[in-house]
Order: structure tokens, then sequence, then C-alpha cells
């Protein structure tokens, strides 16, 4: 494990299966704390506010935002979601590594701010799966489920700018090579390892050809 507190940015596509993902690895590793962020979308009926998100009115984000406390903010599908700044920086002050579940443009903000971070990409083996994934939620529309499918496709072009990259087909196995990299190893889901970008760029031909 890191022996200095680390910055994890994790994100994905909707429907990739990054919330399970990160679940399962807290639970498997509890010296890591998972930062909750604030959001403005409704809750679902299996969430929980303050240990899912922060569920808060557009009013309160933005007030949240313009005294500074976002760490991070992004606009995903026309709801907004942001990062504590002083959870994030308590957590690494008192040394607890800590792991942000976010979207790319979330990361693409954090790794401005605080570039020794580390960030994971986690991309679904195919588009059926995806999209497999995200009708079993049965939490959206048929309408809005098309909508997550084609902004998840748009999503999955942005692996490059990550550190890591995890193809989330066996969940297992996907807890595995996450715990790796968040051990300091994991080179073989580096984005350099050109084995793991012809994956990559196969599962995204194929997405963006079944369009």
């Amino acid at each position: 494990m890191q022996t200095s507190a680390q910055l994890f940015v994790i994100a994905a596509p909707s429907g990739a299966g990054k919330t399970t993902l990160v679940k399962a690895l807290v639970a498997r590793n509890p010296d890591f704390n998972f930062s909750i962020s604030y959001t403005t979308r409704e809750k679902r009926i299996t969430e929980l506010d303050g240990l899912d998100y922060f569920f808060v009115t557009p009013d309160e984000f933005f007030r949240l935002r313009e005294q500074g406390e976002l760490l991070e903010s992004a606009l995903v599908f026309d709801n907004h979601y942001g990062t504590s700044r002083s959870q994030v920086e308590e957590h690494l002050a008192d040394g607890r590594h800590v792991i942000l579940e976010i979207d790319w443009q979330g990361a693409r903000q954090v790794r401005e701010s605080m570039p020794g971070c580390v960030t994971i990409f986690i991309l679904p083996p195919s588009r059926a799966e995806l999209e497999r994934r995200l009708r079993d939620r049965r939490t959206d529309a048929r309408e809005v489920i098309e909508r997550r499918l084609l902004d998840a496709l748009g999503d999955m072009s942005h692996w490059r700018e990550f550190d890591y990259a995890i193809i989330n087909d066996d969940l297992d196995q996907a807890v595995a090579e996450l715990e790796a990299v968040l051990q300091g190893h994991g080179q073989e889901n580096h984005t350099g390892n050109e084995a793991l970008q012809a994956r990559i760029r196969a599962i995204v031909a194929a997405a963006e050809s079944a369009r």
C-alpha cells in the first residue's frame, strides 16, 4: 500500500459499473476513504443522503461553488456534481488515502489543482454490456437510457487522459486490478501499455460502429 496519503481519482462512463467496483474495493480496504460528492439530481430509491451523495438544491450547489468549497464540479446529464475540497484535504492531512468517484470532466479539474493524484478510468467490456447494465438499473425511462448510452459512448473516448484503465468485465478481476493500481503496482493497466491500448481501441471502435 502507498506509504503516504494519496488521492485516487476514478472515472467512468455511466453504466461501466464504477460505483459497484468502488464500493467493493472500499469494503475490502477500509483504510481507503470514499469522498462523498454533492449532486443536484434526484435521489434514487436505493440511495441514502450522506452515504451515496449529498443531495442539494441547485442554489445550494452554486453557493458551495462560489465559496470555493468544490474541488471540482461538472454538469452531467443535466445535473450538477461536485467534490468537497475540505473533505478531501482533511482526509489527506490526516494521512488517509482518498478515492474520488467522478466523471472525466471533474478528473481533468482535479489533475490541474492536485497534479500528484493518480487517475484511473473504468470501461465496460462492450457496448452491449454497457446497455444491459443501464437497463438493469430499472431507474430510468427508455429515452433517458438512450441518452445515457450516447453520453457514455462519448465519455469513453477520454480514457487516454488517465494514468490507468481497467476493463470491468468480471467484478472480482476488476477489483483485483484496481487494488494492484492503488498499491503502486498494476503496470498491465497503465494506459501506456500497448496491449491494453489495443483492447480499449477495439472496444471503443466496436461501440462507435454500433451507434
